[in-house]
């Protein structure tokens, strides 16, 4: 059974990635990579203490110079980040977009508060999640909800945060190869947001790296061999206004 589950982790460590790369606001499109700060290339980051894990950088160059774009968001909009395999759209609708089916895992999405969404300092922020999708009572993952969804997944915005300037940090974790670390691909990009009509709470949140251990059991993790039933979702609880 071992050579089983290690022959299933090859047949897709070398599938498709994937790069989150448009934003919609209450069903209206930001424009293709517009705000999103999106790498030129759609690799994992697999070392959850490297800087990288925070929006994407390092073996994945990003685009230069950073976007100028900061989109305007409603506090309480239902907001769609959008992935897909490439940021060629001409590629999109083939069999492994927006992701390859087999790279099954949870959705996570995160905001941080920063004085300008266009720094270029993403270090020592604190970040709190919104959003997470994992594996269901139907033993459906995010993953295959995202694939069937044609890369779409959505949520909302908190009506209680203060208004201002985010990043929001929406990510995927890919665990095909997360029975040993490093192993558990994360795909992350971040979007710059103008966030309004907002309140007055500032939420407590965690340090990305530090948020994920490479021993927590979202991060390594056996998706195989025995058939999982339960998972846990790495980072801190959601926040709810």
């Amino acid at each position: 059974m071992k050579t089983l589950v290690v022959a299933l982790s090859l047949a897709v460590s070398v599938s498709t990635h994937t790069i989150f790369q448009e934003l919609w606001v209450n069903g209206v499109s930001a424009g293709h990579t517009e705000g999103i700060r999106v790498p030129t290339y759609d690799g994992p980051i697999t070392d959850v203490t490297s800087n990288d894990v925070i929006c994407n950088g390092g073996p994945n160059p990003l685009n230069t110079p950073l976007p100028s774009k900061v989109i305007d968001v409603p506090a309480g909009a239902q907001v769609t980040a959008e992935w897909h395999h490439t940021l060629d759209s001409a590629n999109t609708g083939y069999s492994s977009d927006p992701i390859d089916p087999g790279h099954l895992g949870p959705v996570i999405v995160y905001l941080a508060k920063v004085s300008s969404a266009t720094t270029t300092t993403v270090t020592g922020l604190s970040w709190f999640k919104i959003y997470e999708d994992g594996l269901d009572s139907n033993l459906q993952w995010a993953v295959t909800r995202l694939y069937n969804n044609k890369g779409k997944v959505s949520f909302k915005i908190p009506t209680c945060i203060a208004s201002g300037q985010y990043l929001l940090r929406a990510e995927v974790i890919a665990l095909h190869g997360a029975s040993s670390y490093p192993g558990a691909q994360l795909y992350m990009e971040c979007a710059q947001l103008n966030i309004s009509g907002g309140g007055s709470t500032s939420p407590s949140g965690v340090s990305f790296p530090g948020a994920y251990q490479g021993t927590d059991p979202g991060i390594k993790f056996n998706l195989y061999y025995p058939t999982p039933t339960t998972y846990t979702i790495p980072g801190p609880t959601v926040f709810n206004c």
